[in-house]
């Protein structure tokens, strides 16, 4: 089980034996966590999306600290999956502190983004979703390598940006709203939605293999990784082609 999304890998159900049904993963459960782990960023970003409406300078701290919390419980979460039920919902706090300061900084310079990235983003999760049920698009084998190869050459040119940013460089045109910058981000987009398809391809089989019931915790952070890197994709691409009209 090939996914893009680094929480989701083929090697999350190996070791475990087959659990009892009343004990063992389920895809209602997984959809159940996911939906509470939203509302729990929802809560949070709506903390840093008033501080930063009202100019208060507590922010950037929060934001900053949301971003390296993230970054660290969503680590351990994936080397401890057995925490996942303690981890996960630290993670979605975490990054709701910085996605409503994110949002909210969007929002002044471009109002109506932050609602429209938010639609876009469920909108795609639940197409995507009805594709993959009904059989539409089916997460095969060599869609998982595309996917997952394309993921990795994203992240790939996202860590050299990063490193070249210390040195007052960085790659050009992709981050700009020109036509590559915006073709970029569109890509980017798509292959963010198409991890979607993995990550119920992964729950789906995770049911079947009789997985722990925290491993419910640990699909719906997986899940919920995707979305929030969607989500931020779709405010970029958004942002782009807002700065076109201007």
């Amino acid at each position: 089980m090939r996914s893009g999304n680094p929480a989701l890998n083929s090697k999350s159900f190996e070791g475990f034996a087959v659990y009892e049904p009343s004990a063992a993963m389920t895809i209602q459960g997984t959809a159940t966590k996911t939906a509470l782990l939203l509302a729990v960023v929802v809560a949070a970003a709506s903390v840093t999306w008033n501080q930063f409406t009202q100019q208060n300078p507590i922010v950037q701290p929060l934001m900053i600290g949301g971003l390296i919390v993230g970054m660290i419980t969503a680590m351990i979460t994936i080397f401890k999956k057995e925490w996942s039920p303690i981890t996960t919902p630290v993670y979605a706090t975490a990054e709701g502190l910085f996605l409503g300061g994110l949002s909210a900084f969007f929002e002044m310079r471009f109002p109506g983004i932050a609602f429209q990235a938010v639609c876009l983003t469920f909108g795609t999760l639940f197409g995507l979703l009805f594709a993959y049920r009904t059989g539409i698009i089916r997460a095969t084998e060599n869609f998982k390598l595309g996917i997952f190869a394309a993921t990795s050459g994203i992240c790939l040119l996202y860590f050299v940006g990063f490193v070249m940013s210390f040195f007052g460089a960085g790659i050009p045109y992709i981050h700009e709203a020109g036509m590559v910058g915006i073709g970029f981000s569109l890509f980017v987009v798509v292959i963010a939605a198409l991890n979607l398809v993995l990550d119920f391809d992964f729950i789906e089989q995770g049911a079947a293999h009789g997985a722990p019931r925290y491993m419910e915790w640990y699909g719906a952070f997986g899940l919920l990784v995707t979305l929030v890197w969607l989500y931020i994709e779709i405010l970029r691409l958004l942002a782009k082609l807002n700065s076109r009209r201007d």
